[in-house]
């Protein structure tokens, strides 16, 4: 038995209007100011690479969640943000069926260089893992982990085909997964999208990013024949693990775990434990904001405050937005039983921090608008980020009560001058 639901989410107009203060000094930064081709002297126009940004980040999420039988929660949210494509994909299975009902399997697969090998994974990953004949409800460890590396490999090999077939040959994906079972939770990852295990409050497991640059990595890419500069494949490839980026693939007389990039996933088992609390599958627009142990301690204390796993991803994409992640950004949190609790001292605690928020940024408002000139946004932000506040978010900081300050902001300006454009006054709502 499961639930889901799956919705497209609105960001808040205020939310949006710091956007607008902040994308120009963005889009100006990757684009170099200027659009179109730059001119030599003798008239010609040199051909201009698209850039990978946009000049305004689209910042409408997608949300799922679920539950099942057996106690287990969990709640998808992601978001294209400031990158021109959005190239993640997502597989939320909570209950995998006849003979594997009590299990589950969760994946995020951050694709590159287009988004069709990400789609493709996503798929047909699971049913090559399923294939393999060794998952079943005598649950032993060693065949699931042969499933689980034989199912990459499948799907690499019929992905080889297609890609051959549709012209996706540059095109790639990472992935991390999790299979849950009634006795262990195991994580097959390839790349450098990450996945984290917390129990009692603590990071217990997480999985290791495939990099280049790190030396069992060097080593086969270089005995492949590539290099590494710059951390990159031949300066190019970020990640020295995926599925499809078969133009890294070629090298003749190896097996296709020994190319410079391997579709050979990484599988790790820990056994399941009533001290478990949840787990976290992201890709690195998330990693590369925040560390684990940020993560961690930032959950736990959403957990505290808010019944909606929705909502608690929702606000680690926000997190890191205002971070400056400029990549698409998804997550997937999984809730055991064993999970934090509402707490009433801390929604009370929470209310407080909100209050103290509020009254600083007025105090810093009427401050800074004794000097003469109409506050905006940022400089208030600025000079509150010299502030000491207590009580905020563990892991999360000061961003992670950005949409707080920025709400504040703008009733401040609109108490301040109801007529001004730029402010939420008229028929301009907070929603």
């Amino acid at each position: 038995m499961r639930t889901a639901r799956k919705g497209s989410v609105e960001m808040p107009a205020f939310f949006r209007q710091l956007v607008k203060e902040t994308e120009k000094r963005v889009s100006s930064f990757f684009k170099g100011g200027g659009h179109g081709g730059a001119e030599h002297t003798d008239g010609e126009r040199e051909e201009v690479i698209p850039s990978p940004y946009l000049d305004r980040p689209i910042l409408d999420k997608l949300t799922e969640e679920g539950c099942t039988c057996w106690g287990l929660t969990y709640a998808l949210c992601s978001m294209q943000g400031w990158r021109a494509n959005m190239e993640d994909y997502h597989n939320c299975v909570p209950q995998l069926g006849t003979g594997l009902a009590d299990w589950s399997f969760f994946a995020v697969f951050d694709g590159h260089a287009g988004n069709q090998v990400a789609q493709y994974v996503s798929q047909h990953l699971l049913d090559q893992v399923l294939a393999t004949g060794g998952i079943g409800p005598e649950d032993h460890p060693d065949r699931v982990r042969g499933s689980f590396t034989d199912g990459f490999l499948h799907t690499d090999k019929h992905l080889l085909t297609a890609a051959r077939r549709e012209g996706w040959e540059r095109g790639g994906t990472t992935v991390t997964s999790t299979l849950i079972s009634p006795r262990y939770i195991y994580f097959a990852n390839c790349g450098d999208s990450r996945a984290m295990l917390c129990q009692a409050g603590q990071v217990c497991f997480s999985t290791e990013d495939h990099k280049p640059y790190s030396p069992l990595e060097r080593e086969r890419i270089e005995s492949a024949g590539g290099s590494v500069s710059l951390q990159r494949i031949n300066g190019s490839l970020a990640v020295s693990r995926a599925l499809g980026d078969f133009s890294y693939k070629g090298t003749v007389n190896r097996p296709p775990t020994q190319q410079m990039v391997s579709p050979e996933p990484e599988v790790c088992v820990v056994e399941r434990s009533p001290g478990d609390e949840f787990l976290v599958l992201a890709c690195d627009g998330v990693w590369d904001m925040v560390s684990n142990e940020e993560l961690c301690a930032f959950i736990q204390s959403r957990l505290r405050v808010c019944t909606d796993l929705r909502d608690v991803c929702s606000q680690v994409i926000d997190l890191c937005l205002y971070k400056g992640s400029l990549d698409n950004i998804s997550i997937i949190l999984v809730c055991f039983p064993g999970a934090p609790q509402l707490s009433a001292e801390a929604i009370h605690q929470e209310a407080e921090l909100e209050d103290l928020l509020e009254s600083k940024v007025a105090e810093i408002y009427e401050e800074l608008s004794s000097q003469g000139e109409e506050p905006d946004l940022l400089s208030v932000l600025t000079v509150l980020a010299n502030t000491d506040v207590p009580g905020l978010p563990p892991g999360g900081g000061l961003q992670s009560k950005r949409n707080c300050i920025i709400s504040a902001y703008y009733e401040k300006k609109e108490a301040h001058n109801p007529t001004t454009p730029n402010g939420l006054g008229g028929s301009e709502k907070l929603v």
